[in-house]
Order: structure tokens, then C-alpha cells, then sequence
């Protein structure tokens, strides 16, 4: 059976980073993303309280593009302290303060005028408030940022998914080659069954005729309960599968995973099937390399 590995890789590890920057005169942003494999799409924005409300709509840009991982998402920014507050004259405390300094100085028939100098220097003449900016042209300036960095993370996903995908496909190369050395080895295993069992035989029995039937009854019974012809054919499915899967674009780690999973089913079963050293040690070169490939697997998307 022939198996190739081939085709355009389209998968993405889970593990990446991305950073972005934007900004005007007034603001400047720096987004930073960071992404490890988790089971489901975890996503946790850290900014301050005056961007929290932008939070839903990190979160529905991120889940547009990743399926999968914790993704931690960092904001700071910087303002201009020019912008950050509005000062407004509060007139009507003003007049108030006006007039009584007016009522005070023709009481006491003073002289000094009432200035300006004078009247700004009470308190609640200022009203200072936190500047209000549309919600919707800060976000303006903030989304740039978050999509740069989510595009670098991508990218970096992508090319680490790169590299998996071309270690799973080599190790899965190697299970191949095992595979074929069990089917090989396994069409011999009845004969060679036959031969030691006609040896034993003749053994005890000295110069004893042995009884053909019942030995072919034994070599029927054992050829059954021996017989991995299905477990073969379904790994050499398996395989082909896997190399399909490594080809598709789009999240694939819980699929990978349930194949693998699969696999290990097959072999397991042709191991407690088979009393044959050589196909035993081929047994636990196939769980070893399924194992490393179950490790890879956790870190795909």
C-alpha cells in the first residue's frame, strides 16, 4: 500500500505572539497578544477600566479568526495630558462671589476694586471634568492595533504549525514502514505456529502418528484468534486520514486527536492478538511514535 505525503499545510499551532501599535497626536495604543493551546477558546482582555468597554469587540474580532487557545490580550495607551481633562468657568458661582465682594466693599467703603485675579482665586470658580470622547472614535484608533497584532499572531501560529505538521508527517511515515514489517511478518506467524506445534507433537508422542485433523482443527482456531488482517487495513486507513487531516485548512486538533486515539486502539489490539516477539517490538515502535505524535497534536488548533 502506498502512502504519500503531500499538498499545501494549512493547520496553526495554538502557541504565538502578536503585537500591534496605533495612534494620533492625541493617543497611542500598543496591543499585545499571546496564545498557548487550551481545549477551548479562552479569551482574557487586560486593559483599564476606560477601555473596558471595548471588550466584547476584542473578543468577537479574536473569535473570527482563532478557534482555539488561551489568548491573553494586553492593552496600555498613552494620552496627552492636554486631553485628559475639560475646564470649564462656572459662571453662576462666579456672579455669586462677584456681588458679595461688591456688598462687602460699599459696606466697609473700601476702595480696591473687585478683579479678576481676585475672583479666580475661590474655590468651585473651575469645573474640572475628565474629558468624555466618543466611545466609537476611540475604537477607531484602537481596532487598527488589536488586528495588527492578531495578524502577527496568526502568522506565527501558522508557520509553528508549519513545523508540527512536517514532524507528524514523519513520524507517521515511520509508522507506515512498521506497519508493513507487522504485515509481512504477520502471513508467516500460522506457518510458523504449524511447524513448532508439529515439532512439540511429534516430541511427546515419540514415533506416534500425529493426527493431521486435529492439528489442522488447532491451526483454524489459532489462525483466528491470531488473525490482525483488520486492525492492518484499518491503521493503513488511519494513516492516509491522518495525511488528509494535516492538509485541511481550518482547526483540526480534535480531530487529529480522536484519530490518534484510533490508532492506539488498532495497535493495542494487534499487540494482545499476537504471542510474536518481532511483531511486539514493532508494537511498542508504533505506541512510541503515536505518543509523540499525541504531544504535537495538543498544541494544533
Amino acid at each position: 500500500m502506498l502512502y504519500t505525503v503531500g499538498g499545501k499545510n494549512m493547520i496553526s499551532s495554538m502557541t504565538g505572539y502578536g503585537r500591534g501599535e496605533s495612534g494620533n497626536e492625541q493617543k497611542s495604543f500598543v496591543v499585545e497578544i499571546k496564545s498557548v493551546n487550551h481545549r477551548y477558546n479562552d479569551i482574557i482582555v487586560k486593559a483599564s477600566k476606560k477601555l473596558s468597554c471595548f471588550e466584547e469587540k476584542i473578543r468577537s474580532l479574536i473569535k473570527s479568526r482563532l478557534k482555539r487557545g488561551r489568548i491573553e490580550v494586553y492593552i496600555s495607551f498613552e494620552q496627552s495630558k492636554d486631553e485628559d481633562v475639560v475646564i470649564n468657568p462656572n459662571v453662576g458661582v462666579v456672579k455669586q462671589y462677584y456681588n458679595a465682594l461688591r456688598i462687602i466693599k460699599d459696606e466697609l467703603n473700601l476702595k480696591d476694586e473687585v478683579n479678576l485675579s481676585l475672583l479666580t482665586s475661590f474655590p468651585e470658580v473651575f469645573e474640572i471634568k475628565n474629558k468624555e470622547e466618543d466611545s466609537e472614535s476611540i475604537w477607531m484608533i484602537l481596532e487598527p492595533a488589536v488586528k495588527e497584532a492578531l495578524d502577527m499572531l496568526i502568522d506565527m501560529r501558522k508557520k509553528e504549525g508549519i513545523k508540527l505538521a512536517e514532524d507528524i508527517k514523519c513520524r507517521s511515515e515511520k509508522i507506515y514502514e512498521v506497519v508493513k514489517k507487522i504485515e509481512e511478518k504477520s502471513s508467516f506467524i500460522v506457518k510458523e505456529y504449524k511447524e513448532k506445534l508439529y515439532n512439540r507433537i511429534k516430541e511427546l508422542l515419540n514415533e506416534v502418528e500425529v493426527d493431521e485433523s486435529r492439528l489442522a482443527l488447532e491451526l483454524a482456531i489459532y489462525a483466528d484468534k491470531s488473525n490482525i488482517n483488520e486492525e492492518i487495513v484499518r491503521l493503513y486507513s488511519h494513516i492516509q486520514q491522518l495525511n488528509s487531516i494535516l492538509n485541511e485548512d481550518g482547526a483540526v486538533g480534535r480531530k487529529l486527536d480522536f484519530l490518534i486515539q484510533e490508532m492506539n486502539r488498532e495497535i493495542n489490539t494487534i499487540g494482545s492478538k499476537s504471542s510474536n516477539i518481532e511483531i511486539s517490538n514493532y508494537v511498542i515502535d508504533v505506541k512510541s511514535e503515536l505518543e509523540k505524535i499525541r504531544e504535537q497534536v495538543q498544541n494544533i488548533e
